[in-house]
């Protein structure tokens, strides 16, 4: 009932889901992303408890594959079950239980994977994949979302639309990118909406927060305000 792509951005080494689906908030259940660690995103009839056991697998250096092999495993359900892994490493893995509803499947790329089920039909993660790397000059939240609407125009979730998420890291234990649209009639439209809300004023008070090496940050409000009016008004140009 879901598609998502993890990738990793060739330039600044972030990690990022971006996932759509015909169903509620799929945000809160289906992406999982650690730095230094690596991403889970776990879908189909979703084991909600793959995530936090894929990152911690993770974070003790097992590879993707071999995540992917433990979580199943251990889990009597797992012919229902969607998921693909990305480690540290940047190597992916992926499965797609025997029982997922078709159409299912996935695709795993040099720097990406793309999975789905319940979908159109094999082109949906096939243009997925197609767009993400045809467009490897936009900026990386806005190439995983043009990623997902390449896929959405192939048909998409078979049964709709309702929900999609964006989540992003990349040097830090907080996200760079977190967004959710839980419950919307046109959800990438809306998810490309606050992409660009977010780097109206988001994105450009993140640099001046608390993070490794400076757990202080800036507080000066008037050097953070005069900052991201100076930034914004760059971009603008």
């Amino acid at each position: 009932m879901t598609w998502s792509i993890i990738a990793r951005d060739e330039a600044s080494g972030a990690i990022g889901i971006a996932v759509a689906t015909k169903f509620f908030a799929v945000g809160a259940r289906v992406p999982f992303i650690e730095v230094g660690a690596g991403a889970v995103a776990s879908q189909a009839l979703v084991n909600p408890l793959y995530g936090r056991r894929g990152l911690a697998l993770l974070r003790e250096g097992v590879p993707a594959e071999d995540v992917v092999r433990l979580l199943i495993a251990a889990d009597p359900g797992e012919a229902h079950r969607q998921v693909h892994v990305m480690d540290a490493q940047g190597r992916f893995a992926a499965h797609t239980g025997r029982d997922c509803v078709d159409w299912c499947g996935h695709l795993i790329g040099d720097r990406f994977s793309v999975a789905g089920n319940m979908l159109a039909g094999a082109a949906v993660i096939e243009e997925t994949a197609r767009a993400y790397e045809a467009n490897g000059a936009l900026p990386f939240p806005r190439r995983l979302i043009a990623a997902l609407q390449a896929g959405e125009a192939a048909g998409g979730d078979k049964r709709g639309k309702q929900s999609a998420a964006l989540l992003i890291y990349s040097t830090e234990e907080y996200s760079d990118l977190d967004l959710r649209v839980d419950d919307h009639p046109e959800p990438l439209q809306e998810l490309a909406r606050l992409e660009k809300v977010s780097r109206e004023r988001w994105m450009h008070f993140r640099k001046f927060l608390p993070k490794r090496g400076d757990p202080v940050g800036v507080t000066d409000r008037d050097f953070i305000n005069a900052e991201i009016e100076r930034a914004a008004a760059r971009e603008g140009e």
